[in-house]
């Protein structure tokens, strides 16, 4: 049974800052792309940021120098660093794990930043 449980979300004020975390089971982790998403209310659920198996890392226009993605294979974590948050970045943002056309998702964490 596949588990990805993020953790970190939460209400901060503008230009403030957030980890999420991301922790799964059930897969090998090491073997996984794993990315964040994020769905805003009336809108689309959109990738933030990838990091490959290999370490290799891939961010949204939006969030370019502002959030940074990492992993711990050692600790089948994946992290999302948001600094300088924008009342702009509020949504729900999710965990996701992908290996060729295996897809899973988290459940959700709601981050919102207030102006």
């Amino acid at each position: 049974q596949v588990q990805l449980v993020e953790s970190g979300g939460g209400l901060v004020q503008a230009g403030g800052s957030l980890r999420l975390s991301c922790v799964a089971s059930g897969i090998t982790f090491s073997s996984y792309a794993m990315g964040w998403y994020r769905q805003a209310p009336g809108k689309q659920r959109v990738l933030v940021a990838r990091i490959s198996s290999g370490g290799s890392t891939t961010y949204a226009d939006s969030v370019k120098g502002r959030f940074t993605i990492s992993r711990e294979n050692a600790k089948n974590t994946v992290y999302l660093q948001m600094n300088s948050l924008k009342p702009e970045d509020t949504a729900v943002y999710y965990c996701n794990a992908n290996y060729e056309r295996s897809w899973y998702w988290g459940q959700g964490t709601q981050v919102t930043v207030s102006s």
